[in-house]
């Protein structure tokens, strides 16, 4: 995701050069349209079906429970992950969660009995970069803060920094770049599984204009798997104008064999580490 939406909006705003008039950035090249008439939106009879008769599903029930959409345009890949570390810990008294004290107004606490914590334990986006993942990216860095004095800016999350930051906050992982070492077969039948099975969850790191849609690189969490259709439902976090969605399989395997920063596209499984 380290060349997204966002990394042009901050290119822009680094850039001293003054402009005659100010310009929207370029969300990425043109989306593809073969590929976004393949796409079948979720809130149509078409995804009930789909939805219904899937036997690789188990993931969808909690991911929607806990989903939420990402508070800002480069915020993908944090939202995905509360919504996955929401999934497996929301539950787990012995897991200790953070509380997020910007979800409450200060000036209004005062007014509440003694001792009493109007925030409820569990993760959020603020709370997704903290001291524990300062090692692999910190929020200054994710914004286009140089790593070093004269280092390039590297604003957004590529596929290792999100399965980093995920295993600082103690998930296991397990990270697939969608290079020629992976067959589409196997990328199809890990993702399936992952989704026939409980616990476990996986996050797709993919670029839009290649599934028919406009922007960069995307992160967000599958849902299920449709064997009829062969496709995928992505439970976008971005519903402003990108709505959950069935894509074929195909078309979503070549959508994150492109290129980010350093490496393909890809994916990373997910699930609880050792406590």
């Amino acid at each position: 995701m380290a060349l997204t939406s966002l990394a042009f909006a901050i290119v822009l705003a680094l850039d001293p050069t003054p402009a005659a008039a100010p310009k929207r950035p370029s969300l990425g090249p043109p989306p593809d349209p073969k590929a976004a008439a393949m796409l079948t939106p979720f809130a149509v009879p078409e995804s009930m079906k789909r939805l219904e008769r899937s036997t690789a599903k188990v993931d969808f029930f909690r991911l929607a429970n806990h989903f939420e959409s990402q508070q800002n345009l480069g915020y993908c890949g944090p939202a995905s992950s509360t919504i996955v570390l929401n999934a497996l810990r929301a539950d787990d008294p012995t897991v200790e969660k953070p509380r997020d004290p910007a979800l409450f107004p200060s000036e209004y606490r005062k007014m509440l009995p003694p001792g009493l914590d109007p925030v409820f334990a569990r993760y959020t986006q603020s709370t997704f970069f903290d001291d524990k993942t300062t090692s692999v990216k910190t929020r200054d860095q994710f914004f286009g803060k140089p790593k070093a004095p004269g280092a390039k800016p590297s604003p957004g999350l590529e596929l290792r920094e999100l399965a980093g930051i995920l295993a600082a906050h103690g998930l296991a992982t397990e990270v697939r770049v969608a290079d020629d070492k992976l067959t589409d077969e196997t990328i199809r039948r890990e993702l399936t599984a992952n989704l026939a099975s409980p616990d476990d969850y996986v996050l797709v790191n993919y670029f839009r204009p290649a599934v028919g849609q406009t922007g960069g690189g995307h992160i967000s969490p599958l849902g299920a798997y449709d064997k009829a259709s062969d496709s995928f439902l992505v439970l976008d976090v971005n519903p402003n104008g990108h709505p959950w969605v069935w894509i074929p399989a195909k078309v979503l395997i070549a959508s994150m064999r492109t290129p980010d920063a350093n490496e393909n596209r890809g994916y990373v499984l997910v699930r609880e580490g050792k406590k």
